[in-house]
């Protein structure tokens, strides 16, 4: 069960790099480093014109507790698919899932309703519905799993305090930023006690400042409630700042992992040209050199406006 916090602020400064912190093997206090997450020879694919897509090819993933993982890759490269696996929102082709022990592949429809709850996720574009309010959004998850009405407000009203946003209870998403429907969407996966938080491009859609303050509070919710988090994109800037391991995907397979500590060490670089090309940060045009061109009328008019 998630503490009660309300009226605790959690920091809100730059993301801390948690692989830094782990760099000596230690989980941190209280943590196991048993593998909460085993993705083992999943595949995926779908029907297409051209016969069957395979999104994603035989990849083994195992997460240990209380870790950050991320999983990176250009688009088209399965990442998404393979995290809707995790939590069976797309159910493999073949190959197992095994979340805390369980292998989910071999549950019933109940039965799997009943682990989701422990999984938690977080979605790209929010999907807040608008009609209802920030608390009545967090609540809704809730209501699906069964949980009674005054349970519901009060957990519901716990998990937007972790993300400063008690004061938007009654809030309705048009009326918060895209910064504020991100932590709601944090808030709602928080609300049913997850020992897994799976998110999908959870920066995408905000800019950046947005994306140093989201970020910060997945790393805090790590740290402070232990939850193993996955997070797709295909920023890099986000996997370092945040993730202690780094899955890179290509054509629907896992073709490099590395714990992102490796990046501070001499002499490391990716092995495959996809991993080297994700890690760089600067972006490479082949165009003529670039040089000042001198200031015809136009351009001198900007220059004094």
């Amino acid at each position: 069960m998630l503490p009660r916090r309300r009226g605790m602020r959690l920091s809100s400064g730059e993301p801390r790099r948690n692989h830094e912190h782990h760099n000596d093997g230690s989980a941190g206090p209280d943590r196991g480093r048993s593998a909460v997450i085993e993705i083992q020879n999943v595949s995926t694919s779908f029907p297409s014109k051209d016969g069957r897509f395979t999104a994603v090819d035989d990849v083994t993933l195992t997460v240990e507790r209380g870790r950050i993982q991320g999983i990176i890759g250009f688009s088209g490269a399965g990442k998404s698919t393979l995290l809707r696996n995790i939590n069976l929102l797309e159910r493999p082709t073949s190959g197992r899932v095994l979340v805390d022990g369980v292998d989910l592949t071999a549950l019933s429809e109940p039965e799997l309703r009943s682990s989701r709850h422990g999984i938690g996720m977080i979605f790209q574009h929010f999907n807040l519905l608008n009609n209802l309010t920030a608390q009545e959004n967090v609540e809704l998850s809730l209501k699906f799993a069964g949980v009674g009405k005054a349970e519901r407000r009060r957990r519901a009203a716990d998990a937007l305090a972790i993300v400063d946003l008690a004061d938007k209870a009654a809030s309705y998403p048009a009326k918060l930023s895209g910064g504020q429907k991100q932590r709601v969407a944090i808030a709602r996966a928080l609300a049913t006690e997850p020992k897994v938080l799976l998110c999908d491009e959870p920066t995408s859609a905000v800019d950046p400042r947005t994306t140093a303050s989201v970020l910060q509070y997945l790393a805090d919710v790590n740290a402070e409630f232990g939850i193993t988090i996955v997070v797709v994109t295909h920023e890099m800037n986000v996997i370092r700042a945040i993730a202690d391991n780094v899955a890179v995907m290509e054509d629907g397979r896992i073709v490099e992992q590395f714990d992102l500590a490796e990046l501070e060490r001499p002499g490391f670089h990716p092995a495959t040209s996809i991993g080297r090309y994700l890690v760089s940060d600067a972006i490479e045009l082949n165009r003529p050199h670039r040089s000042a061109a001198p200031a015809g009328p136009a351009t001198k008019g900007l220059i004094h406006a």
